[in-house]
């Protein structure tokens, strides 16, 4: 018989996570602090990254928050650094914040250009390159970066989101070969249509419409072979096979939890 909790488990690992105020990032700090890693949470939001804290350790995990602007290459080495100094190193980073975006290509305007770079690809790198300070020199560790099924579908009014997502795609690639001499694994998931108050992007106040969110959830979900759609912890259970000595062999890839959504909007 095989022990798979031997493949499966983190206990003695430690992983930071970005994004860990909602949604996948959140979901993924959980279940890898369910899987016995210690959790540095990073989320721009710092009150929502210290609920997700309190949460798992209220469940008995470990974790801890800070406050992290991931467009900022300080704030995302502090949160790299703080994984070294309250647990003593980092053996998992996870680069799951970033935010939605909908307008036509000819809207697209130069602030908006900007924020999404920002946010969605130069945070990647930045989380990218802060781990890498800290896992090249014990020739060990993981980076899980997220990208979108939006790479693989094009939709309307996606043109901006899917570019920077797209991005990211390719730069966990590339770094898959290059950090591969260190014995550091590379990958990212582009997950499908996943309902987290992500989706609040799509109102300029912020507020969800909940009648018009019910509508674009049901659009979505028409998208998926299988009917329905995906929820966060779909997406981080995913992570944590990367994250594990299961995927030890796995690198350089783009993985997919998406109901089979293979065609455009």
């Amino acid at each position: 018989m095989v022990d798979l909790s031997s493949y499966f488990r983190l206990d003695g690992q430690v992983a930071a996570v970005t994004g860990g105020a909602s949604g996948i990032g959140e979901a993924t700090a959980q279940v890898l602090a369910s899987a016995g890693a210690a959790v540095v949470i990073g989320d721009i939001d710092e009150e929502g990254a210290r609920r997700t804290a309190k949460q798992i350790e209220a469940d008995g995990g470990r974790a801890v928050a800070v406050r992290a602007d991931t467009s900022k290459r300080a704030d995302v080495d502090a949160l790299v650094d703080r994984a070294v100094s309250e647990y003593g190193q980092l053996d998992v980073m996870c680069n799951v914040a970033g935010i939605g975006y909908a307008k036509p290509v000819t809207e697209i305007t130069d602030d908006d250009f900007d924020r999404l770079v920002d946010i969605n690809l130069r945070g990647v790198l930045l989380g990218c390159q802060a781990a890498l300070r800290v896992m090249t020199p014990r020739k060990q560790g993981c980076i899980v970066n997220v990208s979108s099924t939006a790479i693989d579908c094009p939709y309307p009014n996606q043109a901006m989101y899917g570019m920077t997502k797209a991005g990211v795609a390719y730069l966990s690639q590339v770094l898959g070969i290059e950090a591969a001499a260190s014995g550091i694994r590379v990958n990212a998931i582009a997950p499908g249509s996943t309902p987290t108050n992500f989706g609040r992007f799509r109102y300029e106040d912020g507020k969800i419409d909940t009648q018009q969110e019910a509508q674009v959830m049901d659009t979505m979900a028409s998208l998926s072979p299988l009917g329905f759609l995906g929820e966060a912890i779909d997406q981080a259970l995913l992570i944590l096979y990367l994250a594990s000595p299961a995927a030890r062999w796995a690198t350089g890839n783009i993985w997919r939890v998406n109901g089979g959504q293979a065609r455009p909007w």
